[in-house]
C-alpha cells in the first residue's frame, strides 16, 4: 500500500467514524492515532476541521473531543510505562546488545530534569507526540502534570491542525503535506541520531577491548 492509498484509506476511515458518531467520532480516531502512531493526525485532524466547515460538525465540538481523545491515548500509554516500570525496563535493556545501563541512566536523568518540557514540546512533533507518553510513566511523572502539560500540548497541536482544515477547506490536504516534511525532516534527525550513537557506543566498546600497549 502506497502512501497515498493509506492517507485514503484513513481519511474513509476517520469520515465514516464522524459521520456514525459526530465530533466525538474525530475524538475516538485521535486516540486511536496516539495509541498506534502509523495513524496520521495530520490527516484526521484537517479532514474534521474541513468538515465543520461544511457544518456537518461544530468547531468547538471537534476541538474538544480531539484534544479528549489525544489525553486518552496518551494516558493508555502512561500506564504501559508505570506498568512497564524502571526496574522492568532496565532488566530488558540488560539484555539488549549494544545498549548499556549507563545509557538508560542518562536517558532517566534528562527526563527527570526535562520531562514536563519533553511532554510539553513533544506533543507538537509528529511520532514523538505518542511515544513521548511511555517515558513520563515509567519515570511515574505525576499523573495530574502528566495529563495538565498533554491537554495543552495537544489543544495546540488539535486547534493548529484542525483550524487548518477549516480554514482550507476542500484544500485541508495541504495541511497533511506541509506536516509530512516536517515528519520526515524528524525521521531523518532520529535516524542519524541512531547512527550517531550506534558509532559512538562500538568505539566505545573497540577502545576497552584493546590491550592499553596497542594504544601506544
Amino acid at each position: 500500500m502506497t502512501t497515498q492509498s493509506f492517507a485514503t484509506t484513513v481519511a474513509d476511515w476517520a469520515i465514516g467514524l464522524m459521520e456514525t458518531l459526530g465530533a466525538p467520532g474525530a475524538g475516538v480516531a485521535i486516540a486511536l492515532e496516539n495509541l498506534f502512531p502509523p495513524l496520521p493526525s495530520e490527516v484526521i485532524l484537517p479532514l474534521a476541521g474541513f468538515t465543520a466547515s461544511q457544518g456537518s460538525l461544530i468547531l468547538w465540538q471537534v476541538l474538544v473531543w480531539t484534544t479528549a481523545g489525544s489525553v486518552v491515548g496518551a494516558a493508555l500509554l502512561y500506564g504501559l510505562g508505570a506498568w512497564l516500570g524502571r526496574d522492568r525496563l532496565r532488566s530488558v535493556v540488560d539484555r539488549m546488545p549494544l545498549v548499556k545501563l549507563e545509557d538508560v541512566d542518562k536517558a532517566e536523568d534528562w527526563f527527570n530534569r526535562h520531562g514536563y518540557w519533553a511532554v510539553l514540546i513533544g506533543r507538537l512533533i509528529p511520532i514523538v507526540r505518542s511515544l513521548i507518553s511511555i517515558p513520563a510513566g515509567v519515570e511515574r511523572m505525576p499523573v495530574w502534570r502528566f495529563l495538565a502539560f498533554t491537554t495543552l500540548g495537544s489543544g495546540v497541536w488539535n486547534t493548529i491542525l484542525v483550524g487548518a482544515g477549516y480554514l482550507l477547506g476542500d484544500q485541508w490536504h495541504i495541511v497533511e503535506e506541509s506536516v509530512g516534511v516536517f515528519q520526515k525532516i524528524v525521521i531523518v534527525v532520529a535516524v542519524l541520531l541512531v547512527v550517531w550513537w550506534l558509532v559512538k557506543t562500538l568505539r566505545g566498546r573497540e577502545d576497552q577491548d584493546t590491550p592499553r600497549h596497542a594504544r601506544r
